[in-house]
């Protein structure tokens, strides 16, 4: 019992380390693991959660004169532990301090209401918004913020973005992609653009879907999705874990075209594979992969498909066909 304090300090210093680096400018998917891994620990993720809680506390005290001198404080007391120590776990300062450490570190990122967000290939980004929402943003995606009085409204220029939004039943939270609209007032979903093709996954609570000039709106349920851009919308089940795997930096394919999976793939990564094999092309795969795994994915399709990898002069791989002789039977 007597090391349970020093337990608790640990849990609460490593949460306050990660809640910085997981509201960085770019977070790797190697670090999303990472994370994701700490927080098995119920210790872990309690005092995560409190860190989180905290935060959001912060949120609602912005701008009063008194908060922000504690903010200047604690960021200027946080510059001089860094220098002397070099690491994050160094600015736990508990408390009400705490929050106020937490916020400056954060920047303008803290109480985001507008402007842009963005990744590049093989990155993600999570960050809190001013109302208490989070947007996780996947691989070379991009969205931009207008929060009004009345209204909290996102706009997805490309890629995929997962919503966690706090729920306010008088500022509808409102994802704009394409000539797609998702409005929720507190949910969970995950929308993702290619071009003018829209795909909206629900995970949790309901949300309303209108595309184009269609009068029809939709009510989705958990566990259900609707894409535009690609024939009439409906409303039909969605695979969800396939579709949200993403966020624990895993690629899901359930008999997905091999020429659909590399494309997947190669959101992942500046190095691309190129299947040169078209008679292969609709073969269907299936299987989970590390995002940004080339060597994996690439080994697992030549060992299952007569295709053999060859470098492409630019650093990519090229799938030909060839590979090793099918299995004899006896």
């Amino acid at each position: 019992m007597s090391d349970q304090p020093a337990i608790r300090e640990r849990a609460e210093q490593e949460a306050a380390a990660w809640f910085a680096r997981l509201n960085q400018r770019q977070v790797s998917l190697a670090t999303l693991e990472e994370f994701r891994l700490w927080r098995q620990s119920p210790g872990n993720r309690s005092a995560y959660n409190a860190v989180e809680a905290q935060w959001t506390a912060m949120a609602a005290l912005r701008g009063q004169p008194e908060v922000d001198r504690a903010v200047a404080s604690a960021l200027a007391r946080g510059a001089d532990v860094r220098s002397r120590r070099g690491r994050m776990t160094s600015l736990w300062i508990g408390g009400a301090a705490a929050a106020g450490l937490i916020a400056a570190v954060f920047g303008g990122y803290a109480f985001l209401n507008r402007g842009a967000l963005s990744t590049g290939v093989g990155e993600q980004r999570i960050v809190q918004l001013a109302d208490g929402s989070t947007v996780r943003l996947d691989t070379d995606s991009r969205i931009v913020l207008r929060f009004a009085a009345g209204e909290r409204h996102v706009e997805l220029d490309r890629g995929q973005a997962f919503f966690e939004v706090a729920h306010d039943p008088t500022r509808p939270f409102i994802v704009q992609a394409a000539d797609t609209t998702v409005r929720a007032v507190g949910t969970r979903f995950d929308v993702r653009r290619d071009g003018d093709q829209v795909r909206a996954v629900l995970v949790e609570g309901i949300v309303q879907v209108r595309t184009g000039s269609a009068a029809k709106v939709w009510i989705l349920q958990a566990g259900q999705q609707i894409t535009s851009g690609d024939g009439a919308p409906q409303a039909r089940t969605a695979d969800v874990q396939a579709a949200t795997g993403w966020t624990s930096g895993h690629i899901v394919f359930e008999a997905v075209p091999l020429s659909a999976a590399v494309a997947e793939v190669n959101r992942y990564s500046r190095r691309k594979v190129v299947l040169d094999d078209e008679a292969l092309a609709a073969v269907p795969v299936t299987g989970v992969f590390n995002s940004g795994d080339v060597d994996a994915f690439v080994s697992a399709v030549c060992l299952l498909h007569p295709l053999k990898a060859e470098p492409d002069g630019e650093g990519g791989v090229r799938l030909v066909p060839g590979g090793p002789d099918p299995p004899r039977s006896e």
